[in-house]
């Protein structure tokens, strides 16, 4: 079975717009029975110049998808803001890091609470799932969970009931490492997101990738079979090759501010030495005087 790239930012946006698969991938992803689920897609475009000889100008799309959920836990109901990410560049985190403290200081993004018995607006907990399309320094895992604990330092006891306050300033996060999914099926968890897996792709685009759809449990042939609708949509073909197009032009950018960037390191390191130089002659005629 043929189904769209989902690493492709309109594929994945075209996928999770359904929001009984929305629910089931992020629930399957962070181990929580997800009872609402509110999609709250954001589209930022800006110009990228193509050339400075022919002036064409490509306009870059990034779709940050955010959602308001609800999530049913051992001690109720609890609200939650899931904001899901896609990185293609190991240079994205500080695109994620600008959009991560957009979300705390957003005034949407709170609820009134009680502190020491008193209503204090707090904010609503973030969960942050990242889709990494380039590998880690240091492991090789295909997901990892960032799951914070509350301990005494002094007892070295675990604290168990959450605080709304410690709930506003940190968050959970979920990472999948795109390269780590190759040829990977261990758990349950892992086959749905062999969906992303590059290795099974039919063209040298990577736009198409081919798969098993017997080898997905039965609950998620829905989203396989959206994937794979998704292929015969002309307009989603047609941007995903005006994304390819788009990144080699920002590859070739960053490149080329790498190079520049190099030299002037370089040039501004012989000045220094020179600099160095001119010291020591001085220091010595300081010396004769």
């Amino acid at each position: 079975m043929h189904i769209a790239n989902p690493i492709y930012d309109v594929v994945f946006k075209y996928l999770m717009e359904d929001a009984k698969i929305a629910k089931l991938l992020i629930s399957s992803i962070i181990g929580e029975d997800i009872q609402t689920l509110d999609f709250r897609p954001q589209e930022y475009s800006s110009n990228i110049d193509k050339s400075e000889v022919d002036g064409k100008i490509d306009t870059l799309t990034v779709y940050r998808l955010d959602f308001a959920a609800t999530i049913k836990t051992v001690d109720g109901l609890k609200q939650v803001l899931i904001e899901i990410q896609k990185a293609k560049f190991a240079t994205d985190i500080m695109r994620f890091r600008g959009y991560l403290g957009g979300q705390y200081s957003n005034s949407n993004n709170t609820k009134i609470d009680k502190i020491n018995k008193h209503p204090r607006r707090v904010g609503i907990p973030i969960i942050g799932i990242y889709f990494l399309g380039h590998k880690l320094d240091h492991t090789n895992a295909s997901i990892i969970a960032v799951n914070r604990t509350y301990k005494d330092v002094v007892t070295g006891k675990e604290l168990t009931k959450k605080e709304s306050f410690i709930e506003s300033l940190t968050h959970d996060s979920y990472i999948i490492q795109i390269p780590g999914l190759k040829q990977k099926r261990r758990n349950e968890l892992e086959k749905l997101l062999s969906i992303f897996d590059q290795s099974t792709s039919v063209d040298a685009e990577h736009h198409i990738l081919n798969i098993r759809e017997e080898d997905f449990p039965k609950k998620y042939h829905l989203l396989i079979r959206r994937l794979q609708a998704a292929v015969l949509k002309p307009e989603l073909r047609k941007k995903m090759e005006m994304e390819d197009s788009i990144l080699l032009n920002i590859e070739d950018i960053q490149r080329d501010l790498i190079e520049k960037l190099a030299k002037a390191e370089q040039k501004a390191n012989k000045a220094e030495m020179e600099n160095e130089e001119l010291r020591k002659r001085l220091a010595e005629f300081e010396k004769i005087r």
